[in-house]
């Protein structure tokens, strides 16, 4: 059976029945043994994402960066 005839079949099934198949797949996935390699190769694309040449903001830049974006998020209730 294809991916979409499974998940055709899935809607069917009454709310209790697809909730107990989640946690069977939750079950079965926690069964799975992550690699060690696999792991740590995905912490460092994670990290990857979040580098940055620029310096981190001070404490004074961030809370200027939530006042703007309170005020332009709330502004509209004025």
């Amino acid at each position: 059976m294809l991916l979409p005839e499974l998940k055709a079949e899935i809607m069917k099934l009454p709310p209790g029945d697809r909730l107990a198949l989640v946690a069977a797949i939750v079950e079965s996935l926690q069964e799975t043994p992550v690699s060690i390699p696999e792991r740590s190769a995905a912490i460092h694309r994670m990290r990857g994402l979040l580098k940055t040449d620029q310096p981190a903001p001070t404490d004074r830049e961030v809370a200027t960066m939530l006042e703007e974006r309170r005020l332009e998020k709330y502004s509209h209730f004025k």
